[in-house]
Protein backbone atom coordinates (compact mmCIF):
# COMPACT_ATOMS: atom_id res chain seq x y z
CA UNK A 1 0.00 0.00 0.00
CA UNK A 2 1.42 3.66 -0.83
CA UNK A 3 1.54 5.65 2.37
CA UNK A 4 0.83 9.35 1.34
CA UNK A 5 3.05 11.68 2.19
CA UNK A 6 4.40 13.84 5.12
CA UNK A 7 3.61 17.23 4.57
CA UNK A 8 5.90 19.98 5.65
CA UNK A 9 4.57 23.51 5.54
CA UNK A 10 7.41 25.99 5.59
CA UNK A 11 10.69 25.70 4.14
CA UNK A 12 13.18 27.32 6.77
CA UNK A 13 15.62 25.31 8.76
CA UNK A 14 13.10 23.94 10.72
CA UNK A 15 11.21 22.43 7.39
CA UNK A 16 14.67 21.60 5.85
CA UNK A 17 15.19 19.56 8.62
CA UNK A 18 12.14 18.01 9.20
CA UNK A 19 11.86 17.00 5.95
CA UNK A 20 15.86 15.88 5.54
CA UNK A 21 15.50 13.56 8.79
CA UNK A 22 12.09 11.66 7.38
CA UNK A 23 13.38 11.14 3.90
CA UNK A 24 16.26 9.92 5.66
CA UNK A 25 13.93 7.25 7.57
CA UNK A 26 12.92 6.32 4.19
CA UNK A 27 9.05 8.13 4.35
CA UNK A 28 7.31 10.08 1.36
CA UNK A 29 7.70 13.69 1.91
CA UNK A 30 6.24 17.19 0.41
CA UNK A 31 7.46 20.30 1.34
CA UNK A 32 5.39 23.16 0.14
CA UNK A 33 7.13 26.68 0.71
CA UNK A 34 4.67 29.67 0.01
CA UNK A 35 7.90 31.32 -1.51
CA UNK A 36 9.60 30.96 -4.51
CA UNK A 37 12.69 29.94 -2.16
CA UNK A 38 13.63 28.04 0.49
CA UNK A 39 15.70 29.02 3.49
CA UNK A 40 12.79 31.01 5.39
CA UNK A 41 15.09 33.84 7.14
CA UNK A 42 18.49 32.94 5.73
CA UNK A 43 18.40 33.43 2.06
CA UNK A 44 20.19 35.14 -0.39
CA UNK A 45 19.80 37.53 -3.35
CA UNK A 46 21.51 38.97 -6.35
CA UNK A 47 22.73 42.99 -6.13
CA UNK A 48 24.40 44.48 -8.53
CA UNK A 49 26.46 41.04 -9.52
CA UNK A 50 26.88 39.80 -6.00
CA UNK A 51 25.41 37.84 -3.74
CA UNK A 52 23.84 39.14 -0.94
CA UNK A 53 22.76 37.33 2.33
CA UNK A 54 19.44 39.67 4.14
CA UNK A 55 21.48 39.15 7.37
CA UNK A 56 24.60 37.31 8.88
CA UNK A 57 23.90 34.46 10.41
CA UNK A 58 26.72 32.64 12.56
CA UNK A 59 26.70 29.64 14.83
CA UNK A 60 28.63 27.93 17.60
CA UNK A 61 30.48 24.50 17.72
CA UNK A 62 27.95 23.82 20.42
CA UNK A 63 25.26 24.30 17.69
CA UNK A 64 25.50 20.20 17.20
CA UNK A 65 22.19 20.00 15.43
CA UNK A 66 22.53 22.99 12.98
CA UNK A 67 26.33 21.20 12.66
CA UNK A 68 24.48 17.94 11.86
CA UNK A 69 22.27 19.41 9.37
CA UNK A 70 24.79 20.78 7.42
CA UNK A 71 26.56 17.42 6.99
CA UNK A 72 23.26 16.26 5.91
CA UNK A 73 23.35 18.87 2.99
CA UNK A 74 27.02 18.27 2.33
CA UNK A 75 27.84 21.70 3.73
CA UNK A 76 30.47 21.11 5.94
CA UNK A 77 33.40 22.47 3.15
CA UNK A 78 31.62 25.18 3.03
CA UNK A 79 31.64 27.03 6.54
CA UNK A 80 34.51 28.28 8.62
CA UNK A 81 34.64 27.34 12.56
CA UNK A 82 37.54 28.97 14.20
CA UNK A 83 40.19 26.75 15.74
CA UNK A 84 39.94 28.53 18.69
CA UNK A 85 37.31 31.35 20.05
CA UNK A 86 38.67 34.76 19.27
CA UNK A 87 36.67 38.06 18.86
CA UNK A 88 38.26 41.07 18.22
CA UNK A 89 36.49 44.21 20.04
CA UNK A 90 36.53 47.47 18.64
CA UNK A 91 35.26 51.26 20.08
CA UNK A 92 34.69 54.57 18.26
CA UNK A 93 37.95 56.02 20.26
CA UNK A 94 40.43 53.97 19.00
CA UNK A 95 40.57 51.15 21.99
CA UNK A 96 40.33 47.26 20.70
CA UNK A 97 40.26 44.07 22.88
CA UNK A 98 40.70 40.62 22.05
CA UNK A 99 38.17 37.96 23.81
CA UNK A 100 40.13 34.81 23.19
CA UNK A 101 39.98 31.44 24.54
CA UNK A 102 42.71 29.71 26.60
CA UNK A 103 43.76 26.34 26.67
CA UNK A 104 42.63 25.52 30.06
CA UNK A 105 39.19 23.28 30.42
CA UNK A 106 35.95 25.07 30.76
CA UNK A 107 34.62 26.80 32.47
CA UNK A 108 38.20 28.61 33.03
CA UNK A 109 39.30 29.33 29.65
CA UNK A 110 37.96 32.67 29.55
CA UNK A 111 39.64 33.49 32.44
CA UNK A 112 42.10 34.79 31.56
CA UNK A 113 40.74 36.88 28.96
CA UNK A 114 38.25 38.36 31.45
CA UNK A 115 41.60 38.89 33.42
CA UNK A 116 43.24 40.96 30.72
CA UNK A 117 39.74 42.73 29.81
CA UNK A 118 41.15 46.33 28.62
CA UNK A 119 37.35 47.74 27.85
CA UNK A 120 36.29 47.48 31.63
CA UNK A 121 38.89 48.67 34.82
CA UNK A 122 40.23 46.03 36.93
CA UNK A 123 37.32 46.17 39.68
CA UNK A 124 34.63 45.38 37.02
CA UNK A 125 37.06 42.20 35.20
CA UNK A 126 37.20 40.41 38.59
CA UNK A 127 33.61 41.08 39.06
CA UNK A 128 33.08 39.58 35.98
CA UNK A 129 34.81 36.67 36.65
CA UNK A 130 32.44 35.93 39.72
CA UNK A 131 29.57 36.99 37.43
CA UNK A 132 30.46 34.16 35.07
CA UNK A 133 30.59 31.74 37.76
CA UNK A 134 27.17 32.81 39.35
CA UNK A 135 25.78 32.62 36.16
CA UNK A 136 27.30 28.60 36.06
CA UNK A 137 24.67 27.42 38.98
CA UNK A 138 21.76 28.61 37.15
CA UNK A 139 19.16 26.72 35.84
CA UNK A 140 18.07 28.12 32.24
CA UNK A 141 14.92 25.44 32.75
CA UNK A 142 13.77 26.54 35.85
CA UNK A 143 10.62 28.40 35.28
CA UNK A 144 11.50 31.30 37.97
CA UNK A 145 14.57 32.48 35.23
CA UNK A 146 11.85 33.24 32.88
CA UNK A 147 10.50 35.88 34.90
CA UNK A 148 13.57 38.12 35.43
CA UNK A 149 15.11 40.09 33.23
CA UNK A 150 18.93 39.90 32.68
CA UNK A 151 19.60 43.59 33.46
CA UNK A 152 18.27 43.17 36.81
CA UNK A 153 20.44 39.99 37.44
CA UNK A 154 23.70 41.40 36.04
CA UNK A 155 23.13 44.77 38.37
CA UNK A 156 22.24 42.19 41.79
CA UNK A 157 25.32 40.78 40.78
CA UNK A 158 27.63 43.36 41.05
CA UNK A 159 28.13 44.40 37.60
CA UNK A 160 28.28 47.35 36.40
CA UNK A 161 26.59 49.59 33.28
CA UNK A 162 30.25 49.97 32.39
CA UNK A 163 30.88 46.04 32.28
CA UNK A 164 27.13 45.21 30.97
CA UNK A 165 27.78 47.08 27.65
CA UNK A 166 31.29 46.37 27.22
CA UNK A 167 30.97 42.55 27.63
CA UNK A 168 27.87 40.65 28.42
CA UNK A 169 25.73 42.49 25.82
CA UNK A 170 28.15 41.66 23.04
CA UNK A 171 26.83 37.96 22.94
CA UNK A 172 23.50 38.78 24.62
CA UNK A 173 22.32 41.27 21.86
CA UNK A 174 23.18 38.87 19.42
CA UNK A 175 21.82 35.71 20.64
CA UNK A 176 18.65 36.94 21.66
CA UNK A 177 18.05 40.13 19.69
CA UNK A 178 17.08 42.24 22.59
CA UNK A 179 18.56 44.11 25.17
CA UNK A 180 19.59 43.21 28.52
CA UNK A 181 16.45 45.29 30.04
CA UNK A 182 14.41 43.30 28.08
CA UNK A 183 15.78 40.01 28.11
CA UNK A 184 14.70 36.88 29.93
CA UNK A 185 17.30 35.55 32.21
CA UNK A 186 16.06 32.16 31.47
CA UNK A 187 17.48 31.95 27.70
CA UNK A 188 20.62 34.22 28.61
CA UNK A 189 21.53 31.79 31.45
CA UNK A 190 21.16 28.98 28.64
CA UNK A 191 23.47 30.90 26.30
CA UNK A 192 25.96 32.25 28.51
CA UNK A 193 26.51 28.33 30.33
CA UNK A 194 26.37 26.55 27.25
CA UNK A 195 28.24 28.97 24.86
CA UNK A 196 30.80 30.78 26.47
CA UNK A 197 31.33 29.32 30.36
CA UNK A 198 30.48 25.22 29.24
CA UNK A 199 32.64 23.41 27.33
CA UNK A 200 35.96 25.19 26.11
CA UNK A 201 35.25 25.11 22.55
CA UNK A 202 31.83 25.46 22.46
CA UNK A 203 31.55 29.25 21.52
CA UNK A 204 34.35 28.70 18.78
CA UNK A 205 32.61 30.74 16.18
CA UNK A 206 31.04 29.54 12.63
CA UNK A 207 30.21 31.56 9.10
CA UNK A 208 29.41 30.47 6.03
CA UNK A 209 31.75 30.24 3.50
CA UNK A 210 29.09 30.49 0.30
CA UNK A 211 26.01 32.46 0.49
CA UNK A 212 23.16 31.37 2.56
CA UNK A 213 20.91 29.99 -0.13
CA UNK A 214 23.64 28.40 -1.64
CA UNK A 215 24.38 26.88 1.98
CA UNK A 216 20.29 26.16 2.69
CA UNK A 217 18.18 26.95 0.20
CA UNK A 218 19.81 24.41 -2.94
CA UNK A 219 21.69 21.91 -0.90
CA UNK A 220 18.08 21.51 0.90
CA UNK A 221 16.20 21.12 -1.96
CA UNK A 222 19.29 18.85 -3.82
CA UNK A 223 19.33 16.65 -0.52
CA UNK A 224 15.35 16.05 0.08
CA UNK A 225 14.85 14.96 -3.58
CA UNK A 226 17.65 12.96 -3.64
CA UNK A 227 16.31 11.37 -0.92
CA UNK A 228 12.77 10.73 -2.66
CA UNK A 229 11.21 13.66 -1.28
CA UNK A 230 9.37 16.57 -3.33
CA UNK A 231 10.04 20.44 -3.08
CA UNK A 232 7.27 22.64 -4.10
CA UNK A 233 7.60 26.07 -3.49
CA UNK A 234 5.52 29.34 -4.49
CA UNK A 235 2.86 27.13 -3.37
CA UNK A 236 1.18 28.23 -0.11
CA UNK A 237 -1.25 26.15 2.10
CA UNK A 238 -4.09 27.99 3.44
CA UNK A 239 -5.61 25.68 5.90
CA UNK A 240 -5.40 22.34 7.39
CA UNK A 241 -8.49 19.86 7.23
CA UNK A 242 -8.85 16.51 9.61
CA UNK A 243 -7.52 13.29 7.83
CA UNK A 244 -5.50 15.18 8.02
CA UNK A 245 -5.73 17.06 4.51
CA UNK A 246 -3.71 20.25 3.68
CA UNK A 247 -5.41 22.73 1.09
CA UNK A 248 -2.65 24.01 -0.81
CA UNK A 249 -3.46 26.62 -3.48
CA UNK A 250 -7.19 25.76 -3.35
CA UNK A 251 -6.17 21.68 -3.96
CA UNK A 252 -6.56 19.55 -1.05
CA UNK A 253 -3.79 17.12 -0.39
CA UNK A 254 -3.87 13.77 1.39
CA UNK A 255 -1.21 13.19 4.02
CA UNK A 256 0.15 10.79 6.62
CA UNK A 257 0.80 13.16 8.91
CA UNK A 258 1.89 17.26 8.79
CA UNK A 259 3.88 19.11 10.04
CA UNK A 260 4.08 23.03 10.57
CA UNK A 261 7.24 24.97 10.01
CA UNK A 262 6.19 28.74 9.81
CA UNK A 263 6.46 31.58 12.09
CA UNK A 264 4.30 31.61 15.31
CA UNK A 265 2.04 34.18 13.91
CA UNK A 266 1.60 32.10 10.24
CA UNK A 267 1.08 28.77 12.20
CA UNK A 268 -1.59 30.11 14.39
CA UNK A 269 -3.55 31.31 11.47
CA UNK A 270 -3.33 27.44 9.97
CA UNK A 271 -3.81 25.39 13.00
CA UNK A 272 -7.05 24.58 13.32
CA UNK A 273 -8.46 25.53 16.87
CA UNK A 274 -9.55 22.36 18.36
CA UNK A 275 -5.76 20.71 17.39
CA UNK A 276 -4.36 23.23 19.47
CA UNK A 277 -6.57 25.26 22.06
CA UNK A 278 -3.92 27.29 23.56
CA UNK A 279 -2.78 28.93 19.99
CA UNK A 280 -4.38 32.09 20.80
CA UNK A 281 -1.35 31.92 24.08
CA UNK A 282 1.97 31.10 21.59
CA UNK A 283 0.11 33.48 19.09
CA UNK A 284 0.76 36.22 21.52
CA UNK A 285 4.66 35.97 21.57
CA UNK A 286 5.56 38.79 19.73
CA UNK A 287 8.52 39.26 17.13
CA UNK A 288 11.90 41.59 17.89
CA UNK A 289 13.67 42.89 14.34
CA UNK A 290 17.37 42.80 12.87
CA UNK A 291 18.98 45.68 10.83
CA UNK A 292 21.65 44.91 8.35
CA UNK A 293 23.37 47.78 6.78
CA UNK A 294 25.51 46.59 3.64
CA UNK A 295 28.44 48.85 2.53
CA UNK A 296 30.54 48.38 -0.40
CA UNK A 297 33.97 50.38 -1.05
CA UNK A 298 36.29 50.66 -3.83
CA UNK A 299 39.07 49.49 -1.40
CA UNK A 300 40.23 47.35 1.68
CA UNK A 301 39.54 49.04 5.04
CA UNK A 302 39.97 46.51 7.39
CA UNK A 303 41.79 43.51 7.65
CA UNK A 304 39.78 41.93 10.33
CA UNK A 305 37.11 38.91 9.33
CA UNK A 306 34.61 40.33 11.96
CA UNK A 307 34.19 42.22 15.03
CA UNK A 308 32.18 42.98 17.93
CA UNK A 309 32.19 47.00 18.33
CA UNK A 310 31.11 48.83 21.59
CA UNK A 311 29.71 52.38 22.67
CA UNK A 312 28.49 52.37 18.48
CA UNK A 313 25.50 52.09 16.35
CA UNK A 314 27.68 49.23 14.72
CA UNK A 315 27.40 46.14 16.83
CA UNK A 316 28.83 43.76 14.64
CA UNK A 317 30.70 43.97 11.27
CA UNK A 318 31.63 41.29 8.63
CA UNK A 319 34.04 40.72 5.29
CA UNK A 320 31.21 39.56 3.20
CA UNK A 321 34.53 40.03 0.37
CA UNK A 322 35.34 36.81 -0.82
CA UNK A 323 30.84 35.13 0.02
CA UNK A 324 29.93 37.85 -2.11
CA UNK A 325 31.97 37.27 -5.23
CA UNK A 326 33.30 40.73 -5.06
CA UNK A 327 36.85 41.24 -6.50
CA UNK A 328 37.93 44.59 -6.24
CA UNK A 329 37.37 46.49 -2.87
CA UNK A 330 35.30 45.70 0.25
CA UNK A 331 32.58 44.96 1.52
CA UNK A 332 31.30 44.77 4.35
CA UNK A 333 27.91 44.13 6.63
CA UNK A 334 26.90 45.60 9.86
CA UNK A 335 24.52 43.34 11.41
CA UNK A 336 22.40 45.19 14.25
CA UNK A 337 20.14 43.38 16.74
CA UNK A 338 17.02 44.23 18.80
CA UNK A 339 16.95 47.19 16.18
CA UNK A 340 13.72 49.03 16.57
CA UNK A 341 15.37 52.16 16.78
CA UNK A 342 16.49 51.53 13.10
CA UNK A 343 13.82 49.03 11.25
CA UNK A 344 11.94 52.06 10.14
CA UNK A 345 14.87 54.59 9.46
CA UNK A 346 14.92 55.77 5.81
CA UNK A 347 18.45 54.62 4.01
CA UNK A 348 19.79 58.01 3.42
CA UNK A 349 19.44 58.48 7.53
CA UNK A 350 20.91 55.05 8.29
CA UNK A 351 23.71 55.95 5.76
CA UNK A 352 24.43 59.37 7.53
CA UNK A 353 25.00 57.02 10.61
CA UNK A 354 26.72 53.77 10.07
CA UNK A 355 29.17 55.68 7.26
CA UNK A 356 30.77 58.17 9.53
CA UNK A 357 30.47 55.08 12.57
CA UNK A 358 32.49 52.84 10.17
CA UNK A 359 35.05 55.44 9.39
CA UNK A 360 35.83 55.95 13.19
CA UNK A 361 36.38 51.92 13.99
CA UNK A 362 38.36 51.56 10.23
CA UNK A 363 40.23 54.89 9.57
CA UNK A 364 41.12 53.66 5.84
CA UNK A 365 37.25 54.05 4.83
CA UNK A 366 37.97 57.64 5.31
CA UNK A 367 39.73 57.80 1.95
CA UNK A 368 37.60 54.86 0.18
CA UNK A 369 34.44 55.61 -2.01
CA UNK A 370 31.43 53.75 -1.37
CA UNK A 371 30.21 52.43 -4.32
CA UNK A 372 26.99 51.15 -2.96
CA UNK A 373 25.47 51.00 0.04
CA UNK A 374 21.68 49.52 0.99
CA UNK A 375 19.99 48.20 3.77
CA UNK A 376 18.24 44.99 4.46
CA UNK A 377 15.24 44.59 7.32
CA UNK A 378 14.05 41.60 9.10
CA UNK A 379 10.77 43.11 10.73
CA UNK A 380 9.86 39.83 12.67
CA UNK A 381 13.30 37.99 12.92
CA UNK A 382 12.93 36.26 16.12
CA UNK A 383 10.18 36.26 18.57
CA UNK A 384 10.86 38.80 20.90
CA UNK A 385 12.78 36.55 24.12
CA UNK A 386 11.18 39.00 27.27
CA UNK A 387 10.05 38.12 30.27
CA UNK A 388 7.69 35.36 30.39
CA UNK A 389 8.14 34.96 26.91
CA UNK A 390 9.46 31.00 27.83
CA UNK A 391 6.14 30.06 29.05
CA UNK A 392 4.21 30.94 25.95
CA UNK A 393 6.30 28.55 23.49
CA UNK A 394 4.57 25.17 22.87
CA UNK A 395 5.20 21.93 22.51
CA UNK A 396 5.57 20.26 19.05
CA UNK A 397 2.74 18.14 19.44
CA UNK A 398 -1.01 19.04 18.90
CA UNK A 399 -4.19 17.72 20.45
CA UNK A 400 -4.88 16.19 16.61
CA UNK A 401 -2.94 12.91 15.86
CA UNK A 402 -0.35 12.94 12.79
CA UNK A 403 -0.32 17.31 13.41
CA UNK A 404 3.13 18.55 14.63
CA UNK A 405 4.46 22.22 15.35
CA UNK A 406 8.42 23.19 14.54
CA UNK A 407 10.23 26.67 14.77
CA UNK A 408 12.71 28.06 16.62
CA UNK A 409 10.37 29.55 18.54
CA UNK A 410 8.20 26.16 20.25
CA UNK A 411 9.91 24.68 22.95
CA UNK A 412 13.74 23.68 22.58
CA UNK A 413 15.13 24.52 25.63
CA UNK A 414 17.35 27.20 23.01
CA UNK A 415 16.56 30.53 22.34
CA UNK A 416 15.22 31.84 19.33
CA UNK A 417 18.35 30.76 16.72
CA UNK A 418 19.21 28.39 13.77
CA UNK A 419 20.21 25.65 16.43
CA UNK A 420 16.58 25.86 17.62
CA UNK A 421 15.27 25.98 14.52
CA UNK A 422 16.54 22.06 13.37
CA UNK A 423 16.58 21.32 16.45
CA UNK A 424 12.58 21.79 16.39
CA UNK A 425 12.37 20.19 12.99
CA UNK A 426 13.87 17.54 14.26
CA UNK A 427 12.07 16.74 17.35
CA UNK A 428 8.72 17.29 14.92
CA UNK A 429 10.23 14.39 12.65
CA UNK A 430 10.62 12.24 15.56
CA UNK A 431 7.08 12.53 16.64
CA UNK A 432 5.86 12.37 13.41
CA UNK A 433 7.77 8.85 12.74
CA UNK A 434 6.39 7.65 15.84
CA UNK A 435 2.86 8.34 15.01
CA UNK A 436 3.31 6.71 11.36
CA UNK A 437 4.71 3.81 12.89
CA UNK A 438 1.89 3.50 15.89
CA UNK A 439 -0.79 3.51 12.65
CA UNK A 440 1.40 0.83 10.90
CA UNK A 441 1.64 -1.50 14.63
CA UNK A 442 -2.04 -0.38 14.90
CA UNK A 443 -3.05 -1.39 11.13
CA UNK A 444 -0.90 -4.71 11.27
CA UNK A 445 -2.73 -5.90 14.58
CA UNK A 446 -6.33 -5.46 12.86
CA UNK A 447 -5.20 -7.78 9.96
Amino acid sequence: MTRDPVVIVGGGLAGIAAAVALGEAGLPVTLYEARPRLGGATHSFTRNGLAVDNGQHVFLRCCTAYRGLLDRLGGTSQVDVQARFDVRVLTPDGRSARLRRSALPGPFHLMPALARYPLLDPADRLRAMWGSLALRRLDPADPALDEVDLATWLAAHGQSDAARRALWELFAVAALNVGAGDAALGPAAMVFRTALFGRSDAADIGVPAVPLGELHGTAARAAITRLGGAVLTSSKVTAIEPGPVVVVNDARVRASAVVVATPHEQAAGLVPPDAAPDRARWSGLSASPIVNVHVVYDRRVTGLPFAAVVDSPVQWVFDKTRVAGLRDGQYLAISVSAADRWIDTPTARARAVFVPALERLFPGARRARITDFFVTRERRATFRQGPGSGALRPEAATRWPGLFLAGAWTDTGWPDTMEAAVRSGLNAARLARRHLDAGTLTTGAAR
